[in-house]
């Protein structure tokens, strides 16, 4: 179980990116957190595996305060949490199985990804990972020559190596066309329903978020203003629409 409690963060120009937020994530939901741009989302996110470090609160993730952590107790914690980053966030120059087996980063010697050197048997489970989301072909080409619906599958594949058991994807699929999106996403509900893995994702299109989510929670201004399930964001009526969005916003489609 994750539990968030009492987040706040404060950039330091003075920006309030999180206000008091408290929610728990029980094993093997997919959580899906929507909101505007700016909303706090993707703070959020990289404060529960201290990407970013929080100012107030506490996140406890298996009865571990991760904000307690030092060095060497974070890099044990962060094996069970994966992140997959909406800018791909790979080295466009190194081969696509280097990518993916900077997954397992916190499993072998550093000093052996200084070199690029990882044992067979991690070569192994990074064309297995490949294999998994269809890309074992594009395994020694370039990250820069893939686009970018395959980008973001190098991305899982760096995620499913690592073995988590709660992944965060910030936004993984904001830059792809709807064929592309479900495809994405359709890889992180096959790791939530077939390895149990617990998802935490922040999404902006709401029929993606009713057909993926079990549970949801919208941000504005760094509050939480919205919690529902995946029946409830079905019937969201258009002022707790507007709560989550602003007084302007249209819902398209209905």
């Amino acid at each position: 179980m994750l539990r968030v409690e009492h987040l706040t963060k404060v950039y330091e120009n003075g920006t309030v990116a999180l206000r008091d937020v408290s929610f728990t994530v029980e094993e093997g939901e997919f959580l899906v957190i929507i909101g505007l741009s700016g909303s706090g989302k993707s703070t959020l996110l990289r404060c529960i595996n201290r990407l970013i470090e929080p100012t107030e609160g506490r996140i406890i993730w298996n009865d571990i305060d991760i904000t307690a952590l030092d060095e060497a107790g974070l890099r044990r914690v962060r094996r069970e949490i994966g992140f997959v980053f909406q800018e791909f966030n790979l080295v466009e120059r190194l081969p696509v199985i280097l990518n993916v087996l900077a997954g397992r980063l916190g499993y072998v010697n550093p000093w052996w990804s200084v070199l690029y050197y990882f044992p067979k048997g991690e070569h192994q489970r990074a064309l297995a990972a490949l294999e998994t989301v269809g890309l074992a072909d594009k395994a020694h080409n370039r990250a820069s020559d893939l686009s970018g619906g395959q980008k973001q599958r190098v991305g899982i594949a760096r995620a499913i190596i690592q073995e988590p058991k709660l992944l965060l994807a910030d936004e993984p699929v904001a830059s792809l066309d709807p064929v592309l999106a479900h495809s994405i996403m359709g890889y992180l509900e096959r790791l939530n329903q077939e390895k149990g893995v617990t998802i935490l994702c922040s999404l902006h299109y709401l029929d993606l978020v009713q057909r993926y989510a079990t549970r949801v929670i919208g941000l504005r201004e760094g509050r939480i203003v919205y919690e529902g399930t995946r029946e409830d964001i079905r019937r969201m009526t258009d002022e707790e629409f507007k709560q989550i969005y602003g007084e302007e916003a249209q819902r398209l489609g209905g």
